[in-house]
């Protein structure tokens, strides 16, 4: 698979999982700025239990896994959040170069 690519199960599972969620604008329509909301908070979230799990382990005994993995988490969210932010200024710049 190209990397950046995503399956066509990944995007039906992802656009599932949102659905679920209990995110809605009108008609049951999913409102994007709360979807982006939402995973914002959850790429905050994730380096503070990154950062929790680092100081834990400097200050007493705690389970390397636990750090390692904790920070993986927040890394892969943190490209996730830019990589996002990457596409979002992609697609205005392509809109603001359309012509009237």
């Amino acid at each position: 698979m190209i990397a950046g690519s995503v399956s066509p199960a990944g995007a039906a599972g992802a656009y599932a999982r949102v659905q679920q969620s209990g995110v809605g604008g009108t008609d049951g329509v999913p409102d994007f700025s709360a979807v982006l909301g939402r995973a914002i908070q959850g790429t905050v979230d994730a380096g503070h239990a990154a950062d929790g799990a680092t100081a834990q382990a400097l200050s007493g005994p705690a389970n390397l896994t636990q750090v390692v993995t904790a920070v993986s988490r927040a890394e892969l969210a943190l490209q996730t959040a830019t990589a996002i932010r990457d596409r979002m200024v992609s697609a205005y710049q392509d809109v603001m170069r359309m012509p009237i």
